[in-house]
């Protein structure tokens, strides 16, 4: 998580729709925004929510109606990406019932809110041959927005791992300085050396006797004998088949992506060889990847927390979206 030194949004309230535990709700407020509703229908979920931001989400949001959610500025959130069995029939919002982006446009359509932030996976974009991406593109217009997509991947924003994501940045069209927003460029690159505890205390160990080791990775360096990082992990071994969750990386590259799912002995945060020990991260060490401050507190579970983590949005990104939304907002950049 980046250091926000000034509050631009003090003034703004937002809504945290599929909240998760709560990304888009640190980006958001670290810039002085308010919160005043959240929605999340995992229990689990909600569970680390409320213990992070002293308020617990409400549940399924298809079950919410829009009157009773508060004003707000600013919707945020992920959305599930569903298949939209009509798309193209441009019937306006009513295209989108029977998948969840749709009771994030009936909220929409009710209070008008400044700004939808939204994020999804990059495949949306060419999900169903595109008519997924252009149905809810054309909604959020019919509602009177005008959209800004593009694709970002965070490990440009300083976090250790390839994590591509598209971004929505929609703009009420009656917001002035509107087409001067710009997506950030992100240029500051990191390595999971960068975020490691010194003693985790639930980082399980691997110790098994099928561990194989390629010959020791020796790391590139410059002219003047500094180590360069590569921007991706590095594969120095593998157990079992080496299949997805059986290969080990070293840590002066990145993490591999952080999942919900998957299978073997690094399933969801990958093994790495740290201090000559192959163990799996830590939950702390995965929140770090995802760009969460160390004053979060993970879920006790310790495999509801790496499932927690797989799901979530990166931290950094937001901040440095919401940076630029900022400028729109409140400072006539």
């Amino acid at each position: 998580m980046i250091e926000v030194k000034e509050k631009f949004l003090l003034k703004y309230k937002f809504i945290d729709l599929f909240a998760g535990i709560g990304g888009f709700h640190y980006a958001l407020s670290s810039f002085g925004a308010e919160c005043v509703f959240a929605s999340e229908w995992d229990e689990a979920a909600q569970y680390t929510y409320a213990q992070n931001f002293a308020m617990t989400p409400a549940g399924d949001i298809t079950k919410v109606d829009e009157k009773e959610i508060p004003a707000h500025d600013i919707i945020c959130g992920g959305f599930p990406c569903q298949a939209f069995s009509i798309s193209g029939k441009r019937r306006g919002f009513e295209d989108a019932r029977g998948t969840l982006f749709f009771d994030i446009a009936r909220i929409a359509a009710l209070h008008k809110p400044k700004v939808l932030f939204l994020e999804n996976v990059k495949n949306l974009m060419t999900h169903d041959g595109g008519k997924t991406f252009g149905t809810i593109k054309s909604i959020l217009e019919g509602l009177g927005y005008d959209v800004f997509t593009k694709v970002l991947d965070t490990s440009d924003f300083g976090l250790p791992q390839h994590r591509e994501r598209l971004y929505f940045v929609c703009f009420r069209n009656d917001i002035e300085n509107r087409f001067d927003f710009k997506f950030p460029v992100g240029d500051k690159k990191s390595s999971l050396s960068d975020i490691l505890e010194d003693k985790p205390e639930n980082a399980k160990v691997i110790e098994r006797n099928d561990i194989v080791f390629y010959k020791e990775y020796v790391p590139e360096k410059d002219e003047n004998g500094k180590i360069l990082i590569p921007n991706r992990p590095i594969q120095i071994g593998y157990l079992n088949k080496g299949g997805q969750g059986e290969r080990i990386y070293h840590p002066l590259g990145h993490a591999v992506t952080l999942s919900a799912y998957g299978g073997g002995a690094g399933a969801k945060t990958g093994m790495y060889k740290i201090n000559n020990k192959v163990r799996k991260l830590s939950p702390r060490e995965c929140a770090r990847v995802q760009g969460f401050p160390d004053e979060f507190k993970p879920h006790p579970k310790t495999n509801q927390a790496y499932k927690q983590f797989g799901n979530s949005v990166s931290v950094n990104v937001l901040q440095h979206i919401v940076f630029e939304i900022s400028k729109i907002l409140d400072r006539k950049a």
